[in-house]
């Protein structure tokens, strides 16, 4: 039975295309109004995923739940509480932005923030569709998803081809859309937009999901690199710990790689005639590195 808190629940997901594991066996969960992000370049199984998810793709095994409900056998009732951005957006060539608008106004109801969704965007609905730009057809296709205030949010890369200024006000958006109750499953490549934004990532390698863990909690697992001098000459040896790597050695001075835990290596090195150090640490992009 599904949590009563958990808006997706995903248990043993597998989809494989011939010979490529494409989603081998991955399991987890979204709790309702939580900014969730799915981790992984390209190639992952992000994409793949989400297409299970909105029943575009049958899964060889597994399954999905969402509002307690099944991914496939409740596909059309579940596309109704659902904004999707897929990773292409498709449109109508010829058909206008206001077009498309107007079609999902009558598939669903009108829109009480479309218009302001148009202006945060700064997107022009008069040019038909063929004539966009990639950036002008991720816009729109944000719009569609967005404008029916849905009560979950599934975007595969929503930010790709957007500007950083446009890029901080989907930020914004997502975040007062989650604020208000909505549900947000984002897949990102981008590691700055994750630490921003999300709660929760789940990491996914080579089609299978090798972290789930909340943006806090990656971040205690930084990289750190200290750079120590000594009065006298510098100690040779006493930095065979785990998780620490000698980077760089000099007469009176020492540079270390810290994975982890700082402070035993700290205990450590003020045991020596210390005359000045530095720490720094490094991106968390460099702690997803890590994974790969």
């Amino acid at each position: 039975m599904p949590k009563p808190g958990n808006v997706i629940e995903i248990k043993k997901l597998k989809k494989f295309f011939g010979d490529v594991k494409a989603v081998d066996g991955i399991s987890f969960d979204v709790e309702r109004g939580e900014i969730f992000g799915f981790l992984g370049p390209n190639g992952a199984g992000k994409t793949t995923a989400i297409r299970c998810m909105m029943d575009l793709l049958r899964p060889d095994a597994g399954q999905i739940t969402i509002f307690g409900l099944d991914a496939r056998a409740d596909a059309p009732q579940l596309k109704k509480k659902i904004g999707y951005l897929a990773g292409e957006v498709s449109l109508y060539g010829n058909w206008t932005g206001q077009e498309h608008i107007r079609f999902v106004e009558k598939m669903s109801k009108p829109s009480k923030i479309v218009r302001q969704l148009v202006k945060d965007l700064s997107f022009d609905v008069r040019p038909k569709t063929k004539n966009l730009s990639s950036g002008n057809k991720q816009k729109l296709g944000l719009i569609l998803a967005l404008m029916k205030q849905p009560e979950l949010l599934i975007l595969d890369e929503p930010t790709l081809g957007l500007d950083p200024l446009l890029q901080n006000k989907i930020y914004e958006i997502l975040e007062k859309s989650a604020s208000d109750g909505t549900t947000v499953f984002m897949s990102s490549h981008n590691l700055a937009e994750v630490e921003r934004i999300c709660k929760r990532v789940g990491i996914i390698k080579n089609g299978k999901l090798i972290s789930v863990d909340s943006v806090r909690q990656l971040k205690r697992k930084k990289i750190y690199n200290i750079f120590a001098w000594f009065a006298k000459k510098a100690p040779k040896d006493g930095f065979e710990m785990d998780g620490v790597e000698v980077i760089k050695e000099s007469p009176d001075g020492v540079v270390l790689r810290v994975k982890g835990d700082i402070n035993p290596v700290l205990e450590r090195i003020k045991q020596y005639d210390l005359r000045d150090i530095e720490i720094t640490h490094e991106s968390l992009e460099q702690v997803f590195l890590e994974f790969y």
